[in-house]
């Protein structure tokens, strides 16, 4: 890519619909800016997804570890830095991610159906998942899916 191609970065974006139900939905941020981060430094293509306040942090999934039907406790940006691990949503999709995918999970106020509410998770093969988190202090946004850009 140069300079003057404007990139487009794939995510996942875990929602809830009106109905209380997960979905996943393959979006993609296009919104980016030439800029430097600084004067003596080369421009690169930038692209702020939010200035709410955040927690980041790293957490390490054990071979073998699954997350039983739950929802994200917030909003939250999931970005796997080694392993794999999957997410399978209400609707029944089920999306294997390793390094460098992206996850926005925001599926909050789901309603339980059939014994499912959320998503179920789990790491896949036979090495840890080491995920950054990136969790949002504001609310999630319902009913829309691919709300970045």
């Amino acid at each position: 890519m140069n300079k003057a191609q404007k990139p487009t970065v794939a995510y996942w974006h875990l929602w809830t619909d009106g109905a209380g139900v997960s979905h996943q939905t393959r979006c993609f941020f296009n919104e980016f800016e030439l800029a430097s981060m600084q004067a003596s430094i080369e421009p690169q293509w930038q692209g702020s997804k939010t200035k709410d306040g955040a927690t980041v942090f790293v957490t390490v999934q054990p071979v073998g570890w699954v997350g039983e039907w739950h929802e994200n406790p917030k909003p939250q940006w999931i970005i796997p830095l080694s392993g794999r691990w999957s997410v399978e949503s209400m609707d029944g999709q089920e999306v294997e991610m390793g390094s460098g995918e992206i996850s926005f999970g925001e599926d909050q106020g789901t309603r339980e159906t059939n014994g499912r509410k959320g998503h179920y998770s789990k790491t896949v093969g036979i090495e840890p998942c080491v995920l950054m988190i990136v969790q949002f202090d504001k609310p999630p946004m319902l009913n829309s899916a691919c709300r970045f850009r």
